[in-house]
């Protein structure tokens, strides 16, 4: 029988006979080679969504037509059909200086309630509600100000003593809206918690680390006690740095754990791989499942925090390629922009410039109220986010995908018998991608969508698909998703030899595990990796355990023998969200391989010779 290696050769010289004997003129390259669908499958995603912070106080005052058509481009199929929305629990923004970023709260200074407060984001909520969004996310910024050091909505902390009357604020709020039809999946109950936003230009709250653990058994023996059925999210850390360090600090404290749904985080320090493959690490170390709950702001032709407005296709690829590193190297499962609306164009909503933001994914007119402009204005970044939300569904399976070509970002899911490859191509040329399946490969394209500078979801060619491998031209400067059927049947073991990139030499098995060896080949340099996430070598599974990298006889489906190849290089223990690491960036042969806390080095970086 013939070899997918062997078989994908003949597609490819029968594909170039046939050229010839057409007349068309003879490649002037060989066909790249196959970027590889892995047969293990990673991560699960929950949801993919937006916020429905501050914008809604503006919203409110616009015209119902226009209001439903925002629902309707937010959370409708023809829409982006978020599948998370995330409602903020108002303060009451006192001492808050913008009029919209102060949301009202419910409760009265006698301990009442007026549920007829916050009509934009009642608004709103409800028609997420009604379109059937999967997961309502309801999240606070600021305590109601009485119960803060401050006085304040912003700045300030919570009092101590007032932390059970907090826990049961929200879980007051939780049951008046479930018995509205919009029941909340799940609770934040403190934002960005080392941010002081003293300076009151929004709402927000000072919670030191030692306070977080507190909130989340009062809040979560609350809902327990009323048997609600609303997980709660935490700690919604402002950079991944602050998430590494401070989430297994309260996390860890007593009788914590137990109320804690997902760990959430937010990217504002512009991570590197290292930071993200961190964040896989933490959540393992925690046995939690980690969300990328917000960001924006992101500009000047990069990812990092910038002041810009930018509709081009530019942000649009710079969101997707953030998404893709949040599922493909922190492994989150989860998504979420910052506001899906914004005020914030500057001069011109049609065109780049340095005085607006880019913190929405649709935009109004700030000076709406006095002009009666309510037009809408579309970002490239509202179509890149549709990309993934129209398709990538909650209970879609993430699958890793290595050897991509350079500029190429590939992320493969598989969702109710189907394949969903979402594709960024950053190169300003037209790019050829030849992107191979070992698990349940489909046999034909059912549709490509596509944005690009001069494209919105647009339908297009669908690529060819032969012996488990689609074909495409990637156009410049674009996002592709591709839908496929998946024609079942076994997975197939991918086989070769593992070259480091420091050292250049391959990834070699021995008695007590793995070092690096000139490359030469042989048996001990072979690697199978299957379905279970197993790399077997001829002495048996690599295995990761407390005392370092070990070869064991049989696969026993312990975590300790998964591992995940990411699509930046490096091969992640499951176990312990560590890479396999040449230590000390050793490049001699014999140097051992072991597991380390992902660096973003080259002495973790590995490809398949």
């Amino acid at each position: 029988m013939l070899t997918r290696t062997e078989r994908f050769a003949l597609v490819t010289a029968a594909a170039a006979l046939t050229g010839a004997l057409l007349g068309s003129p003879p490649a002037s390259a060989a066909a790249p080679a196959a970027a590889e669908v892995s047969p293990h499958a990673a991560q699960t995603i929950d949801n993919i969504g937006a916020s429905g912070a501050w914008w809604v106080n503006d919203l409110k005052n616009f015209d119902p037509a226009v209001q439903a058509r925002v629902a309707r481009l937010l959370f409708s199929p023809n829409g982006l059909d978020l599948s998370s929305y995330r409602y903020n629990i108002g303060g009451g923004g006192t001492s808050v200086t913008t009029p919209s970023r102060a949301p009202e709260d419910f409760r009265d200074a006698d301990g009442t309630y007026d549920w007829s407060r916050d009509r934009g984001g009642r608004t709103f909520l409800k028609y997420a509600a009604e379109y059937g969004v999967e997961d309502l996310i309801a999240f606070v910024n600021s305590a109601p100000a009485e119960w803060k050091t401050n006085g304040k909505s912003c700045g300030g902390y919570l009092k101590d003593e007032n932390t059970q009357d907090f826990a049961r604020y929200i879980a007051d709020v939780t049951d008046h809206f479930a018995a509205q039809g919009a029941r909340f999946d799940y609770i934040s109950p403190f934002n960005e918690p080392t941010n002081s936003f003293d300076s009151c230009g929004q709402e927000g709250m000072l919670v030191p680390v030692a306070q977080r653990d507190d909130i989340v058994r009062a809040l979560g023996a609350e809902q327990r006690a009323r048997q609600q059925r609303t997980g709660i999210i935490a700690d919604e850390s402002s950079s991944t740095v602050s998430f590494n360090t401070e989430v297994p600090q309260w996390i860890s404290q007593p009788g914590t754990a137990q109320y804690v749904s997902k760990l959430a985080h937010h990217t504002y320090n512009n991570p590197g791989d290292d930071q993200r493959a961190k964040i896989y690490e933490t959540s393992k170390s925690v046995g939690k499942q980690s969300w990328s709950t917000e960001i924006c702001c992101f500009g000047k032709g990069g990812t990092g925090w910038a002041q810009e407005y930018d509709p081009t296709i530019d942000g649009g690829l710079n969101l997707s390629r953030i998404i893709h590193k949040d599922f493909a190297t922190a492994h989150d499962s989860a998504f979420q922009w910052w506001v899906a609306l914004s005020e914030m164009v500057g001069t011109d909503p049609y065109a780049r410039n340095d005085s607006g933001w880019n913190d929405g994914l649709l935009y109004y007119d700030p000076d709406y109220a006095t002009n009666g402009n309510q037009t809408l204005y579309f970002t490239k970044r509202y179509y890149a986010l549709g990309q993934y939300s129209k398709f990538v569904k909650p209970g879609a399976v993430l699958h890793d995908v290595t050897g991509a070509p350079a500029g190429v970002e590939v992320s493969a899911y598989t969702h109710k018998g189907r394949w969903i490859v979402v594709v960024n191509n950053h190169n300003t040329t037209d790019t050829a991608l030849n992107l191979h399946f070992n698990n349940a490969g489909p046999s034909r394209t059912l549709k490509a969508v596509r944005t690009s500078a001069t494209e919105n979801w647009a339908k297009v060619a669908e690529p060819s698909v032969s012996d488990g491998t689609l074909s495409a031209t990637l156009a410049a400067r674009s996002i592709t998703t591709y839908v496929l059927d998946g024609k079942g049947g076994e997975s197939t073991a991918v086989t070769g030899a593992w070259q480091g990139r420091h050292s250049g030499k391959c990834l070699t098995a021995d008695a007590s595990g793995a070092a690096i060896r000139t490359c030469t080949g042989g048996a001990e340099q072979q690697w199978s990796y299957d379905a279970q996430g197993a790399l077997k070598g001829p002495d048996g599974f690599l295995t990761a355990g407390s005392s370092g990298l070990t070869t064991s006889a049989g696969f026993t489906g312990d975590a300790g023998q998964r591992w995940l190849l990411n699509g930046n290089g490096q091969i992640v223990s499951e176990a312990s969200g560590k890479c396999l690491d040449v230590s000390g960036q050793a490049t001699a042969d014999g140097s051992r391989v072991i597991l380390y806390s992902c660096t973003g080095g080259t002495n973790q970086t590995w490809s398949r010779g």
